[in-house]
Order: C-alpha cells, then sequence, then structure tokens
C-alpha cells in the first residue's frame, strides 16, 4: 500500500487512466456524496469478494478512499487487498471531505 495525494489522483483521473476508485464507506455515505467515478465497496466482512467482483485485475493500480484522514477504514483496506495479492494499492488519505473541502467535484 502507498498513499497518493489529492493532486496527484486528481492528475491521474483527468488523464483518463484506467485507475478503479473505490470508497469503503457504508452505501448511505457513498450516496450522500463521492468522487467522481468512484464505486462503493463497503469494508464489511465480504470486502474481499465484493472488491474482487469490483477489480478483478489485481495488477491494476487502485486508490481507495474514506471520509478523512481520521477514518481507518481505507488503510484497512488497502491492506485486506494487499493480503489478496493487489499489487498497486493507493490509499487515498484525505478522504472525500479532503476532496470535496479543496473545491474539487463530487457526485450524489
Amino acid at each position: 500500500m502507498k498513499a497518493i495525494t489529492r493532486d496527484e489522483l486528481k492528475k491521474r483521473m483527468d488523464g483518463g487512466e484506467d485507475l478503479p476508485v473505490v470508497e469503503v464507506l457504508a452505501p448511505q455515505y457513498y450516496k450522500k456524496f463521492h468522487l467522481p467515478g468512484a464505486i462503493n465497496v463497503p469494508l464489511g466482512d465480504d470486502f474481499e469478494q465484493q472488491i474482487q467482483k469490483a477489480v478483478p485485475d489485481k495488477n491494476q493500480p487502485v486508490v481507495v478512499y474514506c471520509a478523512n484522514k481520521q477514518c481507518p477504514a481505507s488503510s484497512k483496506a488497502a491492506k485486506r487487498m494487499d493480503e489478496l495479492g493487489y499489487k498497486e494499492v493507493y490509499d487515498y488519505e484525505e478522504g472525500k471531505e479532503g476532496w470535496k473541502e479543496a473545491g474539487l467535484s463530487v457526485e450524489g
């Protein structure tokens, strides 16, 4: 697992890179707002099964995020993905609140 900055994430998303962005919060939080194009795979008992359905290519770079820097869910998700054999997992530690506070667009 590696950290990814907001600027780097935005640059990669704007560049059209095939980079799955995964919110690991519960669906009700995802529905309020999420990063553009993000998918929702909540961190729960079936996370391993669901993430492998959502992102089947373990060699593909993937970004996980949660609410903010204090939220531990994205780092837990990244560790679980590392254990599943994902090669390039990035944790966007500032989360969706940091994204929104920076004035960047959100969906939902």
